[in-house]
């Protein structure tokens, strides 16, 4: 039988393509219940490849080679055409915008659906009206497109599940001189969307020093320009106990960001698109909220803490404080985050081991590399 193919054209943010992973694992389940098969490519921004080779529902990543928010009307027509003989039979938008419609269009591709957004209403041949209500969570709405218009959504909702190759991850460890040997505790002090989002680096110091007294190393895990938050939380640490964590800020490609996180034994997060790779690795995380909320795009994992401060203000969803004080994160106090995270987390956590097999005869054969669990 000839397989389906879908093309998706994938969102713009690192949290938004996590999540996008349950549409994929929903239009393949779907597929397999109707005894079919199912190809999934992704059109979506360069930087997401590394993500999208990590979900197994995605046949082929292909790239975006445009800036967000560039129009470049010549260079979509050429885009599009070019995939025409890719035969896709289905074309599903997870963007809202006008521009993201363009290159199925001129890709011809017979069915396109959508949600109603920018008047794109005679481009979408499958357009649907959102209900905000009805489906509140973002993951909702991204999964609801696998399915003909008002129909239900999966009983339960697949949760986004990266997979990484053990050699990889063995590789990203060797390159940042890093081990297994004691627990992890991987902190994501960042935040691309702003200043409210980001808990205080006094607070993070103090928790990661706490951690480190029993026992514990740290990673600290960001963008180039989550250097200086990193440095001034390193800074607070040697004070402290005249130890350290490791930078690992602007030092790794995504790649290995999210073969690093793999061997965490927990993520205590900013709400950032960090915060979502570490859900979809399966790690216990600590999600702290100050002027955003959990309500529409929470971390899709089992093993969640989501910390807030109930204030009048919060959530406001301002990139910075508009009162000055940012109390919704100053007042989540470090021994908050220290109880949540003992609850996921305990002292008596098995650290994760990656090792190269082929070091010990006793190991697999040689070449092969093995990720484990050692007291």
């Amino acid at each position: 039988m000839t397989p389906k193919k879908i093309l998706i054209i994938g969102p713009s943010w690192v949290g938004d393509m996590v999540m996008a992973q349950a549409l994929f694992i929903t239009l393949q389940e779907d597929a397999r219940m109707q005894g079919g098969a199912l190809v999934i490519d992704v059109l979506a921004p360069a930087w997401s490849r590394p993500l999208l080779e990590r979900m197994p529902q995605v046949n082929q990543a292909i790239d975006l080679p445009f800036a967000h928010g560039e129009l470049n009307l010549t260079g979509r027509y050429r885009l599009g055409k070019s995939l025409r003989a890719k035969g896709y039979d289905e074309v599903i938008l997870l963007p809202n915008s006008l521009k993201s419609a363009l290159v199925p269009m001129f890709a011809k591709i017979p069915k396109r659906t959508g949600w109603r957004g920018e008047a794109r209403g005679l481009i979408l041949n499958d357009m649907r009206y959102l209900d905000p209500e009805a489906l509140p969570l973002m993951v909702q709405r991204f999964v609801a497109l696998a399915r003909p218009g008002g129909s239900e959504l999966p009983e339960i909702l697949p949760k986004p599940s990266l997979v990484t190759a053990p050699e990889s991850v063995l590789k990203a460890m060797q390159a940042m001189d890093l081990d297994s040997q004691r627990p992890v505790l991987v902190i994501c002090p960042g935040a691309e969307f702003g200043d409210a989002k980001q808990w205080p680096a006094t607070h993070y110091a103090s928790l990661s020093a706490e951690k480190i007294a029993e026992g514990w190393q740290v990673w600290i895990l960001g963008s180039a320009k989550d250097n200086a938050v990193a440095l001034e939380i390193q800074g607070l640490i040697a004070e402290e106990l005249q130890m350290s964590c490791k930078i690992l800020t602007g030092r790794t490609s995504l790649a290995q960001a999210i073969d690093l996180m793999s061997v965490a034994s927990a993520v205590v997060s900013n709400d950032s698109g960090l915060m979502h790779v570490a859900a979809a690795l399966g790690k216990p995380i600590v999600a702290l909220y100050g002027s955003t909320s959990a309500d529409f795009t929470p971390p899709l994992a089992d093993q969640v803490q989501l910390l807030s401060i109930d204030i009048d203000c919060r959530p406001c969803f301002k990139r910075t404080c508009p009162l000055g004080h940012k109390r919704c994160l100053v007042d989540l106090s470090p021994s908050l985050a220290l109880e949540a995270l003992e609850k996921l987390a305990p002292m008596s956590s098995e650290a994760i081991l990656v090792k190269d097999s082929s070091a010990d005869s006793n190991e697999p054969s040689a070449g092969e590399r093995q990720t484990f669990c050692e007291s």
